[in-house]
């Protein structure tokens, strides 16, 4: 039996926030923040999000269920080929983060 194209693409999107879930607990007790991602207009959504060089998923899906963070410093980054990459850091400190995501096409 076969998997889907589509089932198996969500499966390994899962098993990624799932390890980036248990890799953010080494600090258990530790608060968590809510980060928001909003895909602007122009923004695909297949970009790659990763989150301290761990891939997360398609941008479509974190800007739809958003991501929780242990509190500290963190590295946000959205990439697809044919554009510049979007990278931003932030702390997070118990207040919900909220970031919007435009990208911008490489020139030919």
């Amino acid at each position: 039996m076969s998997l889907r194209p589509q089932r198996f693409a969500r499966r390994a999107l899962v098993a990624s926030l799932l390890a980036f879930a248990a890799a953010c607990t080494h600090g258990a007790g530790r608060a968590a923040v809510s980060l928001r991602l909003v895909r602007k207009r122009g923004a695909p959504r297949d970009a790659g999000v990763w989150i301290d060089e761990e891939y997360i998923g398609p941008l479509s899906y974190v800007a739809a269920r958003g991501v929780r963070l242990p509190v500290g410093k963190h590295r946000i980054t959205v990439r697809k080929a044919g554009y510049f990459p979007w990278d931003r850091m932030v702390e997070a400190d118990r207040e919900p983060i909220v970031l919007d995501v435009t990208l911008d096409p490489i020139p030919d």
